[in-house]
């Protein structure tokens, strides 16, 4: 049996923040299925030579192929009790499908963070990235140390192009439209619990460990 930890939230709710810290402290590997395919990719392994053939073409690569992915990553000995999944599933297709490969007594948690629209376009105004170890610190809520410089490698921190209002905006836009029914869709199932994402990341965590240790 594995213990199956998803995380929903809004691009920009933090997401990516929230799953390293429980990672570390549930000593749960996180899995990034972007951080897959990028791998796959890499490495020209016989499901990322599929996927590349879809996206030569334009198309999407479809959702068997991102499970026999994320199937494969999650059969390595690191996943035999539990993981954490960070961007995936993100339409209700995906969640059914990912329903269907999973084992009858695998257990499922989903904690979403609930972040108001205009919070988000805010945040992502202030949100830094590091050039050398994708690492993601903020001006506000966690200033580097030194201006410019990657607290943890010392890379330079930049602002990516897509966190302008617009962008951001139809990133919401698409994320209410195509990931928001996950929400019902887990919560019908009794397996979700809502956290207020907008608060500091610290008081965000201590509610998200609270939110695991009440449902055992």
């Amino acid at each position: 049996m594995a213990s199956l930890l998803i995380l929903l939230g809004a691009p920009g709710a933090g997401k990516g923040t929230q799953a390293v810290r429980l990672s570390a402290a549930l000593g749960m590997p996180h899995i990034s299925t972007g951080d897959l395919f990028r791998a796959n990719l890499r490495d020209a392994t016989p499901i990322g030579m599929k996927a590349k053939e879809y996206m030569d073409a334009g198309k999407l690569v479809p959702d068997e192929i991102v499970l026999d992915m994320l199937f494969e990553r999650v059969a390595a000995p690191d996943c035999a009790e539990g993981y954490l999944l960070d961007g995936f599933p993100r339409t209700l297709p995906q969640a059914q499908a990912l329903e269907g490969r999973l084992g009858p007594q695998d257990k499922v948690t989903v904690l979403e963070l609930r972040v108001p629209d205009e919070a988000i376009v805010g945040r992502a105004a202030g949100r830094l990235v590091c050039r050398k170890c994708g690492a993601t610190q903020h001006r506000e809520f966690s200033p580097p140390k030194t201006e410019g410089v990657c607290d943890a490698c010392g890379g330079e921190l930049y602002q990516r192009r897509d966190d302008t209002p617009e962008v951001v905006r139809e990133r919401l836009r698409v994320y209410h439209e195509q990931t928001a029914p996950l929400v019902d869709f887990y919560s019908a199932k009794g397996l979700l619990a809502s956290v207020d994402g907008s608060k500091s990341p610290d008081e965000v965590f201590q509610e998200l460990e609270a939110a695991l240790a009440e449902r055992g």
